[in-house]
């Protein structure tokens, strides 16, 4: 094995780092540091959001690293997301963030929340494919949205969502949607994938990380890949950051993932709706 993340291809043929690092609660005033620690430590993948205030910290890094020669900017994959009181002005919103971000295009741009209430995801969606037409963006997706709510997308809309990201983790492991993703050719990507607060303290994820002299978090990011799932996890600390990626040296095998599938606690394991779901 080596320590290089593996592409994932999605369902328009786009391909993305099926590990990557995600900037939620990041404080801008100090993303452009942590980022260039992310890029120099070896992600290629970065997920900001509009909401989060930090997509300009995000640019910065990455127009600083490119000038110093570390990485170019086709060899990165960045994902940013409409927020929910934009559904109904999308092409704004997403001018706005390619201009935060200043980049050209982004390669995936997500419907951060359905909010059914309002009843604008499906033309948010509409105005999305638009966007995607013209090439600004390389792939376009969701991010929190339910079996019903992708069922109504894929009856009124045209195109696939090439993924859903969405709160995944060894306490809510969401098997149904995985299911229906898979079914349906969209790809799952795991925010939160290490939990919230603490990791899982199960005895059973406990000995199977000792078996590989692995971190019970390296543990469950491993689960993570091999479950199929893009995942995104977060850290400020460089040394962190280095241990996420630093899981490409062990398998874990069929009893294992077995064992880890035990630990569902469907509803009960979830964060209860993430911080941002505000309208």
């Amino acid at each position: 094995m080596t320590n290089t993340v593996p592409n994932y291809t999605l369902n328009n043929g786009v391909t993305i780092p099926q590990e990557g690092f995600g900037v939620f609660r990041v404080d801008p005033d100090k993303t452009g540091r942590i980022v260039r620690d992310a890029l120099e430590v070896g992600y290629r993948h970065i997920d900001t959001a509009a909401i989060y205030k930090n997509e300009e910290g995000v640019g910065h890094a990455i127009a600083q690293a490119a000038k110093d020669g570390l990485v170019e900017r086709e060899d990165l994959f960045i994902t940013t997301k409409l927020w929910n009181s934009d559904q109904t002005n999308a092409t704004p919103a997403f001018e706005k963030s390619l201009g935060r971000l200043g980049l050209d295009y982004v390669d995936l741009y997500l419907i951060h929340w359905p909010t059914p209430e309002r009843g604008t995801f499906i033309e948010a969606w509409k105005t999305l494919e638009q966007i995607y037409a013209t090439g600004l963006v390389k792939s376009i997706g969701v991010s929190n949205f339910t079996v019903p709510q992708l069922e109504q997308l894929l009856a009124e809309t045209s195109i696939v969502p090439a993924v859903n990201q969405i709160e995944l983790h060894v306490d809510f492991q969401q098997p149904e949607l995985r299911a229906f993703h898979a079914a349906h050719g969209i790809a799952t990507e795991a925010w939160g994938p290490l939990g919230h607060g603490t990791i899982n303290g199960s005895p059973e994820l406990a000995a199977i990380a000792d078996a590989h002299q692995k971190s019970v978090a390296q543990t469950v990011l491993r689960w993570q890949l091999q479950i199929g799932n893009i995942l995104i996890p977060k850290s400020n600390s460089r040394e962190r950051q280095a241990e996420n990626l630093d899981i490409y040296d062990f398998e874990l095998t069929a009893d294992e993932l077995a064992t880890i599938a035990t630990l569902d606690r469907g509803d009960e394991g979830r964060n209860g709706g993430h911080p941002l779901e505000v309208n």
